[in-house]
């Protein structure tokens, strides 16, 4: 049932994201969040007049929404809603529907007024990419809808002092991005969900039946136990038969059965492919064997989610086992608007680009819709699966040392300046994250996906930015571009700078295991909050500590603070961070001989139009 559901919430998330594009390319985009707050305005009691006073429609200019009192933009100039903040109003009515045509919005705070009724059955199509609901002290009655759990990319939900009943969804402990919940003082009974995050017990108080960890455990009445025992009993004759039926299916079942479980979706796509399995697919080495799409599906297990070594906004990687024993990673782009011409233009660029620091593109292959990109393969995977093993007792031996951790940083940032200051054309990276530096047999950094941002559409190179955890992690993205929507080279210098902080802490960028219950923000908040009160030194991954080098890593985590000061011209630029971190290696010789030629220009504004790549890049 929860299968489904969430299948019917990647529909409705898709089709947001269409509506979003086409925002993007024309007007329609930007009026359907006028509409939005017209219908909003009109579907509430405003007994204090902070909307009928200050939400002037008459004004057509763009952006002019932007300055009403609650609203927050994605930037002054559009007209695109990116937050609704209208707490303690005195507002009256019930949930206003008319939000659903904001479908840029991230955030809604409707708390502290005097809406009633029920919350929408179909809440995640009226919110399908908002992050943090704010809905407390209201009066909203019925039941918590279960197409909340559909809500993906909620971070924080409040639904306390309201006059809720029933039972909390369980489908809501699906959420994986929960940091908060919250739904004391309500009528609610039955068992909570189980998040992955911790709950205080408070945040359940004052509910008259609320049972299951942090709170009481869940018990059945005697008399339920009763009618259990009778009901078994009556039917234990039956449950025989059908336990015989059940098994003879199951065995005749079986190999279809096994091959969902180990590819729940099937690979459906794939049998779009039929009729063009023969499609060459185009090598950049001349000295590379001749392969086609069909080689690369048997390599694959014809794709098989077994063989994903990697998965984010530019797509899923494979891990393609050749005949004769290699390995190569195969890509599946994800789908792209550009056309064929400019897809192909892309790629002669980005197979022309050689650096001992970035992965090799090898080649490529055009079937039908589909576009498919051939790397090298790295033995070792990506520096955030070695940093953050899901079980904690496999962390690689050589990522407890530092001068491993110390080699990938000095590697990364010699391929990053490269692309900035010596590639030709010169390269944004857009991307930069610890899923992107991938590492050879010998931990040797490369880093992957470069000038793969410029492939994707806009609603995967803006808006899942922000609410997508998997890919542009909200960590990672600097500030200023949450204001500008532009991308420049120091905005790849503050999520290097993040990439940094991740090395020396051995942190996550979105989650502080060593924070407080009480902190909710990222890693680069934490390593900001440790510094405002002198204590960075706590901040340092225990396992790197007094073995001889604190004086290293005091020096590396002040160049990753550098990184991700607030003010873009405060940071370094990429050939900076290179040589601050070169010099701390100095005595490991990491670095060869072919070291990266010194930039006669460095500042942003000298970057060609083309790489800083704005919202409407084509």
């Amino acid at each position: 049932m929860v299968i489904n559901r969430r299948l019917v919430a990647s529909i409705v998330c898709g089709l947001g994201c269409l509506i979003v594009i086409l925002g993007d390319y024309g007007i329609a985009g930007t009026q359907t969040d006028v509409n939005c707050l017209k219908k909003l305005r009109e579907s509430v009691t405003d007994p204090n007049g902070y909307l009928n006073g200050t939400w002037d429609f008459g004004n057509k200019t763009e952006g002019s929404i932007c300055k009403f009192i609650g609203i927050e933009c994605w930037h002054p100039e559009e007209s695109r809603v990116l937050n609704i903040k209208l707490s303690d109003m005195g507002l009256k009515g019930g949930f206003p529907l008319g939000i659903e045509e904001c479908t840029s919005m991230t955030g809604l705070d409707l708390s502290g007024n005097d809406f009633t009724g029920p919350i929408p059955s179909n809440i995640s199509k009226v919110i399908p990419f908002v992050t943090t609901l704010d809905l407390s002290d209201n009066s909203f009655s019925g039941t918590i809808p279960e197409s909340l759990a559909d809500c993906i990319y909620l971070n924080d939900i409040s639904l306390d002092h309201n006059q809720l009943s029933g039972q909390i969804p369980l489908e809501l402990g699906d959420l994986g991005r929960i940091k908060s919940f919250n739904v004391a003082n309500n009528n609610l009974t039955g068992q909570i969900p189980h998040f992955s995050a911790n709950i205080p017990v408070d945040n359940y108080a004052n509910n008259p039946g609320l049972c299951g960890l942090p709170l009481k455990e869940c018990t059945v009445s005697s008399k339920s136990h009763t009618g259990i025992i009778a009901g078994g009993a009556a039917g234990g004759f039956t449950l025989v038969i059908v336990v015989a039926g059940i098994a003879f299916f199951y065995i005749s079942r079986m190999k279809v059965i096994r091959k969902k479980l180990e590819d729940p979706e099937g690979n459906r796509w794939t049998k779009t492919l039929k009729g063009v399995k023969a499609v060459k697919v185009s090598m950049f080495e001349k000295s590379a064997s001749k392969m086609k799409l069909d080689d690369l599906m048997k390599a694959t297990n014809n794709f098989s989610n077994n063989n994903i070594i990697n998965s984010g906004r530019t797509g899923a990687m494979y891990k393609a086992v050749m005949p004769d024993g290699t390995f190569l990673a195969v890509k599946r782009l994800q789908d792209s608007q550009r056309t064929e011409k400019e897809f192909l233009s892309e790629m002669n660029t980005l197979g022309s680009v050689r650096h001992q620091n970035l992965v090799p593109l090898l080649g490529y292959c055009l079937a039908k819709k589909e576009k498919f990109l051939v790397y090298r393969y790295m033995a070792n995977g990506n520096l955030y699966n070695q940093l953050h093993p899901s079980d904690p007792e496999a962390f690689t031996p050589e990522m407890m040392e530092w001068p491993t951790r110390l080699k990938i940083a000095i590697g990364a940032a010699k391929g990053l300046a490269w692309m900035h200051h010596n590639c030709n054309p010169r390269i944004l990276h857009r991307n930069i994250s610890s899923k992107c530096i991938l590492l050879d047999e010998d931990f040797d950094p490369r880093l992957s996906d470069f000038g793969l941002a410029r492939l994707m559409n806009p609603i995967d190179t803006h808006l899942s930015t922000f609410v997508n955890g998997e890919f542009g992690d909200l960590g990672y993205v600097a500030p200023e571009y949450a204001r500008t929507l532009v991308a420049t080279p120091k905005g790849d210098v503050f999520s290097f700078g993040t990439v940094l902080l991740e090395l020396i802490t051995g942190e996550k960028a979105t989650q502080v295991s060593n924070a407080p219950e009480t902190f909710k923000g990222n890693l680069v908040d934490w390593i900001s909050q440790l510094s405002e009160n002198s204590d960075l030194h706590s901040a340092i991954d225990k396992r790197l500590l007094e073995k001889g080098v604190d004086n290293e890593l005091f020096q590396f985590l002040k160049i990753a603070c550098n990184c991700v000061t607030p003010m873009p011209k405060e940071r370094p630029s990429m050939f900076e961070v290179y040589q601050l971190l070169r010099a701390i290696g100095e005595k490991y010789h990491f670095t060869a001989d072919d070291e990266i030629m010194i930039p006669t220009e460095t500042s942003d504004a000298n970057f060609p139009d083309e790489l800083i790549v704005s919202r409407n890049d084509s």
